[in-house]
Formats: structure tokens, C-alpha cells, sequence
């Protein structure tokens, strides 16, 4: 696949115009919007950074990290705190992210959305607020390995690190989730499977599909 070379910046600009026009395809009033991408990638900063670009354009969205929605450390952490298959299969509540995010936006819903549930670092609930997306508002959600779960986006975009890249950028202390990246590039191939292709090797100069 060629890329071409892009500035952040430019980056968030052109894949805001892209939302403007982009119809669900479930005839939902509120498209839904994938940043897929190693913690390492920093897919998070991309949903950031378009969700400003769309606000300057008078679009609504409402940015929901993955990481909002982690199962308790009792549940996360049960088979100890490096278990690559919990990492891989058990982290995310995803149940919780049909129930809370992805329902209130179906066809018919009533786009009354909680944008996180648990606190990982107090290990609590977070007890935020429901956040009323109006029609025509779009969600953005940004998380590892997120298009592996059948959630019903409408574009998807995944932020690629090479191997070297992706163990360079890793906080040694996690390198142990490294297998499930490796794992999740055989089984799911985001990079092939996504509609757009960031490559962030080098932070400072990414390259986009287009």
C-alpha cells in the first residue's frame, strides 16, 4: 500500500472533512468512528485531535477511550498481572461498550451515551454523566485491538508501528503485551483490514494512506 508522507495537523483536518459526509450504514443518525492502535501509537491523540477539527467545523463528537471502559482489577487482573490471554480477550468490557456506547447510537437509539465507566487507576466506577449526542454527532473511540469485536463502525482508521517501532515506544514494563499486538496483526491484519492506514514510526513525520 502507498503512503504519503503528512504533518498531524493536516492529518486531523482531512480525515474531519472525510466525517463530514460519511453515512452510517445502518441508517443510524450517528456515525461511528474507529482509532485503532498500540497504546505505543497513541491512537487517542488522533481521535483528539479530529474531534477539534470537526468542533471547528461546527460538528459534534464525543471522544470514548477504550480504556474508560476496563473490567474491574479483580476481573482484569485474575490470572495474575501479565496474563497475555486476559490482555488479549478479558480487559475491555466490552459488553459494557454495546450496552453503553454502541446501543444509545443505533437506529432508533436515543444517542445518550457514557463516555467511561471504570477508573483503572483508583480501580472504581467513575460515575460520569450520560453525554446527549445529538443527531448527526459522531463518535469517536480510540483503543487497542479494537477491530477484533465486530463493533459497528463506520470508518476505521488504525495507526501502525512497525515491530521495532511498537518495542521501541513501549515502556519496558509493558513488553509483555507485545505477543498480543504480534497475535492480533496475524489474526485480525488491522493494517489490510482498516479503511485508513496512519503510519506513526516516526512521531514527528506520519504517512497516510489517503
Amino acid at each position: 500500500m502507498r503512503l504519503e508522507a503528512i504533518t498531524w495537523d493536516r492529518l486531523g483536518e482531512h480525515l474531519a472533512e472525510r466525517l463530514l459526509d460519511l453515512e452510517p450504514a445502518d441508517g443510524s443518525p450517528w456515525p461511528r468512528v474507529a482509532f485503532d492502535g498500540a497504546p505505543a501509537a497513541r491512537p487517542g491523540d488522533l481521535a483528539e485531535r479530529v474531534g477539534e477539527a470537526l468542533r471547528i467545523r461546527g460538528r459534534p463528537s464525543l471522544t470514548v477511550g477504550t480504556e474508560g471502559f476496563l473490567r474491574p482489577a479483580s476481573v482484569r487482573l485474575e490470572y495474575g498481572h501479565r496474563d497475555i490471554e486476559a490482555y488479549y480477550d478479558g480487559w475491555v468490557d466490552t459488553g459494557a461498550l454495546w450496552r453503553e456506547v454502541f446501543g444509545p447510537l443505533e437506529r432508533g437509539g436515543d444517542g445518550r451515551v457514557l463516555p467511561d465507566l471504570w477508573d483503572p487507576a483508583i480501580d472504581r466506577a467513575t460515575r460520569s454523566p450520560h453525554v446527549q449526542l445529538p443527531p448527526g454527532g459522531i463518535l469517536l473511540m480510540h483503543g487497542p485491538l479494537l477491530l477484533r469485536h465486530w463493533f459497528p463502525f463506520d470508518l476505521t482508521v488504525h495507526v501502525l508501528l512497525s515491530p521495532g517501532a511498537l518495542r521501541r515506544r513501549t515502556p519496558e514494563t509493558e513488553h509483555w503485551t507485545l505477543p498480543a499486538f504480534e497475535r492480533y496483526d496475524r489474526e485480525t491484519d488491522p493494517a489490510n483490514a482498516a479503511d485508513v492506514l496512519v503510519r506513526a514510526d516516526d512521531p514527528r513525520h506520519p504517512a497516510w494512506s489517503g
